[in-house]
């Protein structure tokens, strides 16, 4: 009953919050949610001088929530399949070696960029993080979070071709960078000795490849079984076990579940809704994932800020992090700008894309999700809170500012 509880009070506080953004604030729904939730945890902590017990109490119940777990065990499966749902295949196809590369020759650039620039600049400030650790922090920060991403960029007036390139890199480099992290945590945990060059690269294909092919499978299998029926309540149930049935599977073979999701969602959204559902299916199915996606989006958010009430952020890290959020920017657009220049497609590119899409880049529970499953060494607690600087400020500044950079880049454009 105490989990019941716990979540009950977290969906009343999210439909609170969300009541109260569309009502006065009417923020993006990420944004405010977060924000809402650590404008929370700050009051909560200000009565807990008055009432230490409350605090305790308060603290006691959100540490019994598992982060890590919840968002890449449970949240992360949903939110994906129901975000690539809504992506249309053609779309993406026109735009999909731009988007392949900077998921994959980009999200790993920027990797060993963020890495380089941590292991350098962290002893200046005093702080010793060996090169795997910077290695695994810059695996972790380095994809944009799709869920940040799709949630908050909705209300910017993009371009469409702009939109589906974030849009695409988001969802493939998120599953994407899991693998990158989870191959480098692998080197982390049993050492370079144990490692070679080939067991690395077999494990990565393995989880990427898997993760893709597990996708396909789990995807056209959906389908066949919906277009064999018309029965809108059974579809969505069908749907369901994709998710949480495939993904389980997934797990269990050790290939990328976020890969296979993406992959299945696709499948389901473009061919299954135009060859296997009746109108009345696909209508009900699009209500359905975009009820769920909002509902675990409210959650994601508002927990990120709640979450602030039990990680240690001392004062100097604050600046640390922020120091690293800016070198993160930096290392997102050289690693949008390298491989559009060494594969000539940067002329293709629209006006401003690679700007848009450095500071449309957002980071989100992902990030903060892994940084919470690094290995106990010392590092990991100034990694973690650096990780929930660099989320903060993303999310706050760069996602409540990305619609004022767009007008203004399209007014010196038009200036041109």
């Amino acid at each position: 009953m105490n989990v019941f509880f716990l979540f009950s009070a977290l969906i009343t506080l999210a439909a609170l919050f969300s009541y109260i953004n569309v009502r006065s604030i009417k923020l993006p729904s990420g944004i405010s949610l977060m924000l809402l939730g650590g404008i929370s945890a700050i009051i909560l902590i200000v009565v807990g001088k008055l009432s230490p017990h409350l605090l305790a109490e308060v603290k006691s119940q959100i540490s019994t929530i598992d982060f890590s777990e919840f968002l890449l065990g449970i949240l992360l499966s949903f939110l994906l399949f129901a975000g690539s749902m809504h992506v249309d295949i053609e779309d993406l196809k026109e735009s999909g070696i731009s988007i392949l590369t900077f998921a994959t020759f980009g999200t790993v650039l920027s990797t060993f960029l963020v890495a380089i620039s941590l292991f350098y600049l962290l002893p200046f400030l005093d702080l010793q993080v060996p090169f795997i650790g910077c290695l695994l922090f810059g695996a972790l920060i380095s994809p944009t979070d799709p869920i940040a991403v799709l949630g908050i960029l909705k209300k910017a007036n993009l371009s469409k071709s702009i939109e589906i390139k974030i849009t695409g890199e988001s969802l493939f480099n998120d599953g994407i960078g899991v693998v990158i992290f989870a191959t480098i945590y692998e080197i982390a945990t049993m050492g370079t000795d144990n490692l070679s060059v080939s067991s690395v690269a077999v494990l990565f294909l393995q989880e990427a490849g898997g993760g893709l092919l597990m996708g396909a499978i789990i995807g056209y299998v959906g389908f066949w079984l919906m277009r064999s029926i018309d029965h809108y309540q059974t579809e969505t149930l069908i749907s369901l076990a994709m998710v949480m049935g495939g993904y389980s599977l997934c797990h269990y073979m050790h290939v990328s579940g976020p890969l296979a999701m993406v992959i299945s969602g696709l499948i389901i959204g473009n061919k299954g809704k135009e060859l296997a559902m009746s109108d009345q299916t696909r209508d009900y199915l699009e209500k359905f994932w975009e009820i769920v996606d909002e509902i675990f989006n409210a959650l994601l958010f508002m927990l990120i800020g709640l979450e602030l009430m039990i990680i240690d952020i001392p004062l100097p890290l604050i600046f640390v992090g922020l120091l690293i959020a800016m070198v993160l920017i930096f290392a997102r657009y050289f690693s949008l700008l390298i491989p559009s220049f060494l594969l000539r497609f940067k002329s293709k590119l629209e006006d401003n894309t690679l700007e848009i899409m450095t500071w449309g880049g957002l980071r989100g529970g992902i990030s903060i999700a892994l940084a919470l499953s690094l290995p106990n060494q010392p590092y990991k607690e100034p990694l973690v809170a650096i990780t929930f600087i660099v989320v903060i400020f993303s999310i706050l500044i760069q996602g409540f500012t990305i619609g004022m950079l767009i007008e203004k880049l399209k007014n010196r454009t038009i200036k041109k």
